[in-house]
């Protein structure tokens, strides 16, 4: 058999490198702190790489690492050892820790020399610095890029011009060098027990960066937790951070238009989906996220049928970037609409944060879209009118999925044979269905004609969906994931039919089949809840999402399970997702093998995840949620917690949920016994 050409480019892997973030500017680089010509490494602004090199030589060579740590999602410190330098002995004598701090559109290094060496040190420390400001999918293609020259701007400064973008670089007191590779030089001289500090800062500007930093403070604070299961403490400071560092804004945007960028590297932007996900996930948080989020995609609701964009008359947006974005034989507009889930997600925020307590008169401004919205699921959604909400890329050079799983092999039969679109995902029936409730409800909160269609249309969905999408196979009666071209269940087992519960669609008896399903081996064997069952045949512990394990999906089902009643199946899924937080220095990333516990003494890493990643991080506020039990309803007066059963983390307390814009203290007890104080007047607690 003739060997196989490998592809000339392979997207490069993530797992092993460092991140420093500051949104929309994030530096990748090896553990050791350098950032050579290669893979995915870099520091990136806005979809560009600004710079493509940034190593650390003493003497000419590289110093040999000993630690990287993490300060922060902003700031990471490395120590390494120049041990050519200082005394003889097996002990270093000479050291060198090199602090990286990244801010929106620039970064900046301490290197801070040391020596306990008995006689003076002499060395020359140095800096090589390289630019191509590669688009971000041209990296992600892993396709080399081209290095530019570098111009002297004098006094230790260093400036790259390209496609109207400016890179400076400033090294005091050092010697700056131009070229394809730039040097910024030191001499140093230490002596006995001295220490030299040096440093440097790049600065970018892009005038055509769509994404900028939002001015202030998060859009929550922090609250207090306290639980016996310490895991679960570490989690959420570590993903609460991250959070801020991922927060963003469009860069012509009023203020208050915050929301949260998706992950680093790939999709450091507005994501329609992620962005959602993630603001409905921080309620218990505020509502200020969630409000600046749908700001932010009503803005870009779409206004006109165009098939090269996929947008439509209310439809919400998938994706904003600083250009077109050319990812293998994918061509997407920088405006893109090509999403199926996005507008009834935005939707079900919108009801979600009224319910938090968002103001009513910041809730009536949004109406217009709400009903714009509402307007594409009834003349847009259903383009061969079965009832079912499907998607096809028509224009071709767009996304082939437009659910959640949106890679091109992700809608796969029980057998292994791939579905042809149009395509009805299993989940989006059931956002549809509680969208159209949602929507409803707020037309009769705020005297807007049309409930009643939408309680029917509800009603329709549920009786459709139990007729057409319920199948019976090896793994015994389910949903299918998805209606294919011909209609036909794509039978196999996946995670997608954990999101049908919680949203009321479901009788008891079904709610219980799914629930035992998803805590069957075959799906929750790995550390968490695997992307499609171990007995399908197209199952693969490292595929994209056919078999992998997604954080933000284990923590929505981990959150439905529990709104559902079932406690016992949601703190099984939570333990075990703590199990694999715990294994990633309690920063999950995007996803990680479903191998099961049995072969993987611990998660093994999907190469290309992003970490930090919005979702990912906003799960912990899932599980915290979850533990609660907490289910507000602001404009009926009324808040109910419902704790899971057994305190899977030990007695927990909370100190400021927000709740109606107050700030809420909460204790469970490990007997289930819920204590709540800060509650606003008029707000009455119910317990189950």
């Amino acid at each position: 058999m003739p060997d196989q050409a490998d592809p000339p480019y392979r997207q490069p892997l993530l797992h092993d490198l460092v991140s420093t973030i500051a949104a929309p500017t994030s530096a990748l680089s090896g553990g050791d702190g350098q950032i050579r010509h290669t893979g995915a490494q870099g520091l990136f602004h806005a979809d560009r790489r600004a710079l493509s090199l940034v190593r650390l030589l003493v003497d000419g060579k590289e110093p040999e690492p000993v630690s990287a740590a993490v300060d922060g999602a902003a700031r990471t410190r490395f120590v390494s050892l120049p041990r050519w330098l200082g005394d003889d002995g097996p002990d270093p004598t000479v050291r060198v820790d090199r602090t990286r701090t990244v801010t929106p559109g620039g970064m900046s290094e301490t290197i801070e020399i040391s020596s306990v060496a008995a006689r003076p040190v002499t060395a020359e420390v140095s800096v090589e610095l390289g630019c191509d400001l590669a688009p971000i999918e041209r990296v992600k293609d892993g396709m080399p890029g081209s290095a530019l020259p570098a111009e002297i701007a004098g006094g230790g400064r260093l400036s790259w011009h390209a496609d109207g973008i400016t890179v400076d670089v400033h090294g005091p007191d050092a010697h700056a060098r131009p070229g394809r590779t730039a040097t910024l030089t030191w001499p140093v001289t230490l002596a006995p027990r001295q220490r030299v500090t040096l440093s440097w800062s790049v600065r970018v500007t892009d005038p055509a960066a769509v994404m900028a930093a939002p001015s202030g403070t998060a859009e929550w604070t922090d609250p207090g937790v306290e639980a016996a299961d310490h895991r679960l403490v570490r989690l959420l400071a570590r993903s609460l951070d991250d959070l801020r560092s991922l927060r963003l804004t469009e860069a012509d945007a009023p203020p208050g238009h915050t929301f949260i960028g998706a992950g680093v590297p790939w999709y450091l932007t507005l994501f329609g989906r992620d962005s959602l996900w993630t603001a409905r996930m921080m309620l218990p948080l505020g509502t200020a996220l969630a409000e600046g989020t749908l700001l932010t995609l009503a803005r870009r609701q779409g206004v006109k049928v165009d098939k090269r964009t996929g947008e439509a008359p209310g439809k919400i947006m998938h994706e904003l970037r600083r250009g077109l974005f050319v990812l293998g034989e994918t061509e997407l507009p920088a405006a893109y609409y090509g999403t199926i889930d996005a507008t009834l997600l935005w939707i079900n925020l919108l009801h979600d944060a009224w319910r938090w307590g968002m103001p009513e008169d910041r809730v009536a401004a949004l109406l217009p879209a709400l009903e714009a919205a509402l307007g594409w699921l009834a003349d847009h959604a259903d383009p061969d009118g079965d009832g079912f909400i499907e998607y096809i890329d028509e224009d071709g050079r767009g996304l082939a999925n437009q659910g959640w799983k949106d890679s091109g092999d992700a809608m796969r039969f029980h057998d292994g044979r791939q579905a042809d679109p149009p395509i009805a995902l299993a989940e989006v029936q059931g956002y549809a269905y509680e969208a159209a409730l949602n929507g409803a409800a707020l037309l009769d909160a705020f005297g807007r004609p049309g409930a009643s269609r939408w309680r029917d249309y509800a009603a329709d969905m549920a009786e459709r969906f139990r007729a057409r999408f319920w199948v019976d196979g090896p793994h015994g009666r389910h949903p299918a994931l998805a209606l294919d071209a011909a209609k036909r269940p794509v039978d196999s087992l996946t995670s997608n039919i954990g999101h049908l519960l919680g949203t009321g669609m479901l009788t008891d008896a079904e709610t219980d089949a799914i629930a035992a399903l998803l805590v069957s081996p075959g799906m929750a064997g790995g550390y968490g809840l695997r992307t499609m069952s171990a007995d399908d045949r197209a199952f693969n512990p490292l595929s994209y999402h056919c078999g992998s394990i997604w954080t933000h999906d284990t923590a929505i089902v981990i959150d439905a399970l529990a709104r559902a009643g079932r406690g016992r199946e949601s703190a099984l899924l939570a333990r075990s997702l703590l199990d694999a937080a715990e294994m990633f220095d309690s920063r999950l990333p995007e996803l990680y093998g479903g191998d099961d516990r049995g072969a993987a003494p611990r998660p093994v890493p999907y190469p290309a995840a992003c970490r930090p990643q919005a979702w990912s991080a906003a799960a912990a506020v899932c599980l915290v949620r979850a533990a609660l039990g907490v289910e507000p309803d602001v404009p009926s007066g009324r808040v109910t917690f419902k704790p899971l059963p057994g305190a899977p983390f030990g007695p927990l307390t909370v100190c400021g949920l927000r709740i109606a814009g107050a700030a809420v203290d909460v204790t469970v007890s490990e007997d289930g016994e819920v204590r709540v104080t800060g509650l606003p007047s008029g707000l009455n607690v119910e317990t189950a």
